[in-house]
């Protein structure tokens, strides 16, 4: 066949080439070996710590028991104490301090009503003319609507600090000659009061009655 190759692939001008043949080497045993990259034995396995989850349950369980221990107790102590207050306010004393309070009034004792009004600065007010003045007008109103006022309940009591509380309770009044009330028969009527309890005294901030003004 004519063209630009030869008649057989790899032949020359004497005929075909023959490639030597190479005797297989074998693969020598003596290569040295790789080192290990962490050099002596390796260290023995961490054991895993065993899994505590029934001591973490049981703990969670106490606790929950103890606090509502402590809850109940609370619960408790309040229902005992309908006064809800911390041991410095109770029914008794506010219901003395509300009562003194109104009795400064009746008998126009200006000394008493301003100690009181002043919530806790009396003794350190220096010029006390004015305070006096507005107990005098204080009793003056109050002696116009009542000839005799007696506290008969504590209806709520609410505590805004270990020393302060707002006291909602209730008065048998009888009114006074020649006022509006006396149309009126003598009956409860309810009122507010402001409590500050300082130095062993309960004073009465301040008084508003529930169907009247302030005084």
């Amino acid at each position: 066949m004519a063209g630009p190759y030869p008649p057989e692939y790899g032949a020359g001008p004497h005929g075909p080439q023959m490639y030597p043949q190479y005797p297989a080497q074998p693969y020598p045993d003596n290569i040295p070996s790789v080192p290990s990259a962490y050099p002596g034995m390796l260290p023995p396995p961490v054991p895993y710590p065993k899994k505590r989850r029934g001591r973490i349950v049981a703990a969670v369980v106490v606790a929950i028991a103890v606090v509502a221990a402590l809850v109940t107790v609370i619960v408790l102590a309040a229902g005992n104490d309908k006064s809800g207050g911390s041991g410095t306010f109770t029914e008794t004393s506010a219901k003395a301090a509300i009562q003194q309070y109104l009795d400064a009034l009746s008998k126009g004792d200006d000394e008493t009503v301003a100690r009181h009004t002043l919530c806790g600065l009396y003794d350190a007010v220096k010029e006390r003319r004015s305070d006096l003045a507005l107990a005098s007008l204080s009793s003056d109103a109050f002696r116009k609507q009542y000839s005799h006022v007696e506290v008969t309940s504590i209806d709520k009591m609410v505590l805004w600090s270990p020393n302060q509380a707002q006291v909602l309770f209730t008065m048998k009044v009888a009114p006074a000659s020649g006022s509006s009330r006396t149309q009126q028969p003598s009956g409860e009527e309810q009122a507010i009061a402001q409590l500050l309890s300082q130095d062993n005294e309960i004073l009465v901030c301040s008084y508003l009655p529930r169907s009247a003004g302030q005084y």
